[in-house]
């Protein structure tokens, strides 16, 4: 195992800046397939398939290659470590918290797991928050050194394409969970309207055009998850629907913290 110093002396292993954005548009730059790409809080790294490099993550950015969760303690402060074995990335859990996959798949201390072949947002589970690690493997085969080039984006992502006003208003309803605030809860719909209303006063947000939105992309998307139709959900239904919508668009990649941007007021 490397120490997180050691590092730097490889070519095959680099350092990503935290200004690069998601890793859920595509790689930040040109790789050979196989290359794992991982972003925390404070950056992240690039490690080619064949660097024979264990990465670290965790709560100590002292003690870990990509820091995740630096502020909750509940978090280890070595959390984890991704090796390559034969043609996998394997993740194993090292921490006292769970590590949950996009296919709800749990993680528990002292297991480990093969990372699937593209995009992944993984989430360290703590009470009452979750701390996004994000991974990705180069499925194209790029040459180092070449042009930087962004993959198309992974199939789930695509799958759920949303327009311009879909985006928004999921964006706005989703919000306390893209800040990974405590315990969030998706927005009231009065809220929701009067937040729109504020950064596009002609576009007439009613507290009807929303909810009309939203259950459009729950009822295009319902064959591919459970519990977007209220025919799944035993009464109170409460938020159940909206957080099981905005769930399934945080863990497949599409919605991501760089869209709250949407909700900045035009300068």
């Amino acid at each position: 195992m490397d120490p997180p110093g050691r590092f730097l002396e490889r070519s095959k292993v680099s350092l990503l800046s935290k200004d690069l954005g998601s890793l859920a548009h595509g790689v930040p730059q040109a790789a050979v397939q196989g290359t794992l790409f991982v972003m925390g809080s404070h950056g992240g790294m690039r490690v080619a398939p064949d660097a024979g490099f264990t990465l670290l993550f965790g709560r100590s950015e002292r003690d870990v290659h990509v820091c995740v969760g630096d502020d909750d303690r509940q978090v280890s402060r070595r959390h984890g470590s991704i090796t390559r074995e034969g043609s996998k990335w394997v993740l194993r859990n090292v921490g006292k918290r769970a590590i949950r996959f996009p296919d709800s798949q749990i993680v528990l201390s002292g297991h480990y797991a093969e990372l699937p072949s593209t995009y992944a947002p993984l989430f360290i589970v703590t009470e009452g928050r979750q701390h996004l690690l994000e991974v990705r493997i180069a499925t194209g085969r790029m040459w180092p050194n070449g042009p930087a080039v962004h993959e198309d984006e992974t199939d789930s992502p695509k799958a759920w394409d949303l327009s311009e006003e879909e985006r928004l208003v999921l964006v706005c309803l989703a919000q306390r969970y893209l800040r990974q605030e405590p315990q969030p809860q998706p927005l009231t719909w009065s809220q929701v309207a009067e937040e729109l209303h504020h950064l596009q006063p002609q576009r007439g947000w009613t507290k009807k055009v929303a909810p009309h939105l939203v259950k459009t992309v729950r009822e295009r998307h319902s064959s591919r998850v459970a519990g977007l139709l209220e025919k799944e959900i035993p009464p109170p239904i409460g938020n159940a629907l909206n957080h099981n919508l905005i769930t399934a668009l945080l863990v497949r990649g599409v919605l991501t913290p760089e869209d709250l941007d949407l909700l900045e007021e035009p300068r």
